[in-house]
This record gives structure tokens, C-alpha cells and sequence, in this order.
């Protein structure tokens, strides 16, 4: 085992960014020694404490990013009106906004399991950092397949609209490829499950930060990522935030992304999370697995 030890600087940028992102055991989930926390801190440049200590702290943010959510009243009428049953699996597949250790998927997890305590939900965090339609589609079976869900929802688009700094004229998923995957996605969770999916957009980037952050050989486009956005308003289910709208009514707002530009920050992340809350508790089911929003429907009812 290496005994190399991160640099203080590293350390920095471990502790204050890439940590909560380098979640690697779902990547590699067969390399021998994955499992082990004092292996993966040795690959990190970190003891096990300092591992330990950094993941219980996205942790701890992520439950307490929950319990204030649930003090806005709208949000605890929401999940009294939730179509999930008490029992019920959520697989979650998506990219590193999914990923990440204090993400919508973990405030959202939380959010549930304070407020209805007497349920057994099970939530499985299927989202790998970085991924685009195509790298998930890819693992499906492994990812969601396998742990048998009841409700599939899935957040991706975000790098499948990403432009490399070497080719940027085209994206990297292309649109109609885009919208193949995406088919397919829903076809594979028809045959698991009664329920239909439930699509989260891909939030909107501020476009000047991440171009001005060092570690990405990529950028992405606010006006790429309007049109993977209106590939998912056409498709069946619930679709959450189709006009990309969460992270600001007018413009995306700097608060709720990293220094990156890129991924939400918690205040981001809850932003999700109310917004998914919303479109599940006050959609109506029409026409089988199709479904529209009410005429009292109001998308920007916070």
C-alpha cells in the first residue's frame, strides 16, 4: 500500500472539492481492496480518520440541509401527499450531482426518513461523477436492474451537453443519442417496475466560473443544456424543473453551485429536492403512466 501522504495543498483541494465527488467503490466495484476505508485513503493520500472524518461531514450537511428543509410547511404537506409506499425501493442513477456525498438524492433520503419514520423505504445511490446517458445506460443492469426498484428516477444530460476543449463543436452525447438513451432508460423501467420514471433535469452552469476552473478540460452551455432539457419535457412520467428554472427564476444565482459554476452547493441541492417534493405530491396521473400538471399547478409556487 502506498504511504505516499497527500500535500497540504492537495489536502485542500481534496477536503474542499473532490472528495465528495471521488466515490470510487461504484465505479470499480470489483477491485479488490474497494471496500476498505484504510485502502481508499492510502489511494487518496489521506489516513482513514481524515477519510472517515470528510465523508461524515458531507453527511452531516446533507441531514442538516433536511431537517430545514422540512420546516417549510409547504414541504411537510408534500410528503403526507407523496405516491411512494412505505416499503418502497428509490434508485437513483445520474452524474456527480447525484454522486456527490451531500447531494438531492441524500437531503432527500433524510428529508423522508425523519419525517415519516415508521416507513422502510431502501434508497440506492446509483449516480457515478462525471457520467452521461450513454455511461449509464451502459451499467443499468448492475445499477439499477439489480436492486429490483420500485421508483427509478434519473438525472442526466448535464455532461452529455459538455463541449471538450479539443472538439468544441459538437457535444458530447449528441441529441439524438441523447434521446435514444433516454428511450431506453424507460423502456428498462417499464419492465421493473408499475411506476413510471422520474426525470430531473439537468440544472443550468454558470457558464464564466467553469470556465475559469482549472481542474475541467471541458465546458458546458446554458443554451446546449436547454435542448437536452426539452428532450425530457416530451417524455412520460414526472418530469422535475423542465424549464431549468430551480437554481433562479431569472439567471442561475451563484449561492447555489460550487466555485466551479457547475455543481449545486447544499443551498442548490435543496433546491432539487423541493422541487422534486412538489412535482410528485400535486401531479396527476393521466392516460396509464403519462402525466400532466393540474390547472392550480404552479411551478414557481415556493
Amino acid at each position: 500500500m502506498s504511504n505516499a501522504k497527500a500535500s497540504k495543498k492537495e489536502k485542500e483541494v481534496l477536503e474542499t472539492y473532490l472528495l465528495q465527488f471521488l466515490n470510487l467503490e461504484k465505479r470499480y466495484p470489483l477491485l479488490p481492496g474497494i471496500r476498505n476505508t484504510k485502502a481508499m485513503a492510502g489511494l487518496l493520500g489521506l489516513d482513514e480518520q481524515e477519510l472517515k472524518e470528510n465523508r461524515t461531514k458531507f453527511d452531516q450537511n446533507a441531514k442538516e440541509a433536511a431537517l430545514e428543509l422540512l420546516e417549510e410547511e409547504k414541504v411537510a404537506q408534500w410528503i403526507d401527499e407523496l405516491p411512494f409506499d412505505s416499503d418502497d425501493t428509490i434508485v437513483a442513477i445520474g452524474d456527480s450531482t447525484t454522486d456527490d456525498l451531500q447531494s438531492w438524492f441524500s437531503i432527500l433520503g433524510y428529508a423522508l426518513e425523519i419525517s415519516v419514520p415508521e416507513a422502510d423505504f431502501t434508497f440506492v445511490n446509483s449516480g457515478v461523477s462525471y457520467d452521461t446517458s450513454t455511461d449509464a445506460l451502459r451499467r443499468l443492469d448492475r445499477d439499477l436492474a439489480a436492486h429490483e426498484p420500485d421508483w427509478v428516477i434519473v438525472s442526466l444530460g448535464t455532461f452529455d451537453a459538455a463541449r471538450m476543449n479539443l472538439t468544441p463543436d459538437r457535444t458530447l452525447v449528441p441529441l439524438a443519442e441523447y434521446w435514444e438513451n433516454t428511450n431506453a432508460i424507460e423502456d428498462v423501467t417499464a419492465e421493473l417496475t408499475d411506476n413510471p420514471v422520474i426525470w430531473i433535469s439537468p440544472p443550468p452552469v454558470m457558464s464564466e466560473m467553469l470556465e475559469d476552473f482549472r481542474l475541467f478540460n471541458f465546458n458546458i452551455q446554458n443554451e446546449d443544456l436547454l435542448k437536452y432539457r426539452e428532450i425530457l419535457s416530451g417524455k412520460k412520467g414526472y418530469i422535475v424543473d423542465p424549464r431549468g428554472m430551480r437554481m433562479g427564476e431569472d439567471e442561475p444565482e451563484a449561492w447555489n453551485y460550487l466555485n466551479d459554476g457547475l455543481h449545486p452547493s447544499l443551498s442548490g441541492h435543496t433546491n432539487t429536492v423541493r422541487e422534486l417534493l412538489k412535482v410528485l405530491a400535486k401531479s396527476e396521473g393521466v392516460e396509464g403512466a403519462s402525466f400532466e400538471a393540474p390547472d392550480d399547478f404552479d411551478l414557481n409556487d415556493q
